[in-house]
């Protein structure tokens, strides 16, 4: 989950897209295809992907506001207001809600 898209009003909801099947497909192909050098790289990705492919929904939603929070430079709790505020700031077309809701699922699910 990269970024929100969408209206330039406030979102109450985040949306995640998985498209990790797909991906899972082209290297499994990539795989049955694949010289003998390649295969230990194709094999890491394809385990990456499954492992991806594996986490909860919530999960990568804490993921996405780690990251989120990173690139803003915030270093502090992440169950904390400041943190609240930096994910605002860092998103702003996110609502109040949609922030707690994301802020709870990262508090849910430590790094």
């Amino acid at each position: 989950m990269a970024a929100l898209t969408g209206l330039n009003k406030k979102h109450d909801f985040v949306l995640v897209i998985r498209d990790a099947d797909v991906v899972g497909a082209a290297l499994r192909q990539a795989l049955a295809e694949a010289s003998p050098e390649e295969r230990p790289g194709l094999e890491r990705a394809a385990a990456l992907v499954r492992s991806t492919a594996a986490a909860t929904e919530g999960a990568l939603r804490a993921d996405w506001v780690r990251s989120r929070l990173a690139e803003a430079g915030f270093t502090g709790d992440i169950g904390s207001i400041a943190a609240l505020k930096a994910l605002r700031q860092a998103e702003p077309r996110l609502s109040l809600l949609a922030a707690v809701r994301l802020q709870k699922d990262a508090v849910g699910h430590p790094a």
